[in-house]
């Protein structure tokens, strides 16, 4: 699998000509910032490396099992040593905690708790309601690529090429893949009431004392464990889970770059502005937050907020010579519409123009350079890829959603009510992102409860 590097990270483009590149680079970060502020661009190196101490913080956490109590220790030594492994973790957070200091620890949950804007008009004279300084300022810095922060990258071949990777480490490690093969229910022995496989929607059945469900909570408990097997106060606790979503993707294949109006520019070859992240729509907190407050009436929004991320600029196999790959990730749209309904053609069509002539504004002559292109919504993403709610995060990020109560209370060590049932996806801690953390994590605990395995789904 091989990383093509992205730099810069982020771009913005504002209507009154200025534009906002940002990346690893602290020399263009800080003449970028100039345009909008000198203080801010001397206060960035400062925000940025807080930022950076802060991710370190959230690493061990984000790498590592919850210290959920455990249900089956029953003998003495279980317990102690269930108790000696819960004193480690919360001994090393402390460490952890100290080391960053009292004063960097209370900016951290001040960042935790506050408000976006609160957090960055602490730190720049920019009002985040002036262009260019709201929402990217804290985009770029989450990237990592081989250890190295700041650095964000598109895989060779699409994202597909993650989970070929994955796959042939699996194979070569003697797993047997089942492909085109949707499971249908979780069966359950009556007798011991433990899983022992999975019945697959044409009628197959796979035999497993191990499962490990990368579908959504409300998925995996709702609709494949039989109703009946797992506590009325579990199920009730998943189903009052926050899966809502707002946003929707657009994938467009193109027959030119977009040229942007604060580029001048003679050539249409790539240049920076077309590697990163380009947000459109997003130049004040103030224009966010109306496109959010139109989804939360049930409208789609009147000036969306879009990243748009150009692969084929660095990855030439997934386009032909001069043509382009072009993503729409958009917000905000919610799941159920108070006019009209996602499964309208003309509702879908006026949602899609609306966002391309919203690019229009930045970048003449976008909308005729287009294709062809797909759509996929809130119900789109839940019913062609099982994202609950089309949330693709398998559920809410917020903080009473995370770490001990991921996915609900009770049950974030992976283990599910249903022996032998595991949950290593996005659902499980720390949540979304391509990151493989919950997968690995959950593997972790799977070969921690029965040691090596032979047989595995």
């Amino acid at each position: 699998m091989k990383l093509l590097r992205r730099s810069p990270a982020s771009f913005t483009p504002c209507l009154d000509g200025r534009s906002l590149l940002l990346g690893p680079d602290a020399e263009l970060n800080s003449s970028e910032i100039a345009k909008f502020s000198k203080k801010d661009a001397m206060a960035y190196p400062r925000y940025e490396e807080q930022l950076l101490k802060f991710c370190k913080f959230m690493d061990s956490l984000l790498d590592s099992y919850t210290p959920e109590i455990k249900r089956d220790a029953h003998s003495l030594m279980d317990k102690v040593k269930d108790k000696f492994e819960k004193s480690a973790f919360w001994s090393h957070l402390l460490q952890q905690a100290l080391t960053l200091g009292q004063k960097d620890m209370l900016d951290f949950i001040d960042l935790l708790v506050s408000p976006a804007a609160k957090v960055l008009n602490n730190w720049f004279e920019a009002s985040v309601y002036t262009p260019g300084s709201g929402y990217v300022l804290l985009h770029h810095v989450m990237g990592e690529t081989d250890g190295e922060r700041g650095i964000w990258s598109y895989v060779e071949g699409g994202m597909g090429s993650v989970s070929l990777a994955l796959s042939n480490a699996a194979c070569e490690a003697g797993a047997h893949i089942i492909t085109n093969a949707e499971v249908a229910q979780v069966l359950v022995d009556e007798n011991t009431g433990s899983a022992t496989g999975v019945i697959l929607e044409n009628g197959r059945e796979v035999r497993s004392s191990i499962l490990l469900s990368n579908a959504t909570p409300y998925k995996t408990f709702m609709e494949l464990v039989p109703s009946g097997i797992l506590p009325e106060e579990f199920l009730q606790a998943i189903k009052n889970c926050d899966y809502s979503s707002a946003t929707t993707k657009i994938n467009i294949a193109a027959d030119k770059l977009p040229q942007f109006c604060c580029c001048a520019t003679d050539t249409d070859e790539p240049g920076p502005q077309h590697v990163g992240t380009i947000h459109i729509g997003s130049e004040s907190m103030e224009e966010i937050d109306l496109a959010y407050r139109d989804a939360l009436n049930g409208l789609p929004s009147r000036r969306p907020l879009i990243e748009m991320t150009i692969p084929s600029v660095l990855d030439t196999t997934i386009s032909p010579p001069g043509k382009h790959v072009i993503n729409l990730f958009i917000q905000y749209t919610p799941f159920k519409l108070t006019e009209g309904s996602w499964e309208v053609p003309a509702i879908r069509e006026s949602f899609a123009k609306r966002c391309f002539s919203l690019i229009d504004e930045y970048s003449p002559g976008f909308s005729s350079s287009i294709i062809a292109y797909d759509m996929l919504t809130p119900p789109d993403l839940e019913r062609v890829i099982g994202l609950t709610g089309g949330n693709i995060f398998h559920g809410s990020m917020n903080l009473d959603s995370l770490f001990l109560m991921r996915p609900v209370k009770g049950w974030s060590d992976y283990r599910t009510p249903l022996k032998g049932l595991y949950l290593c996806g996005s659902g499980a801690h720390p949540g979304g992102g391509v990151m493989g953390a919950p997968g690995r994590n959950a593997a972790s605990v799977v070969l921690q409860d029965h040691g090596s395995l032979s047989k595995t789904i």
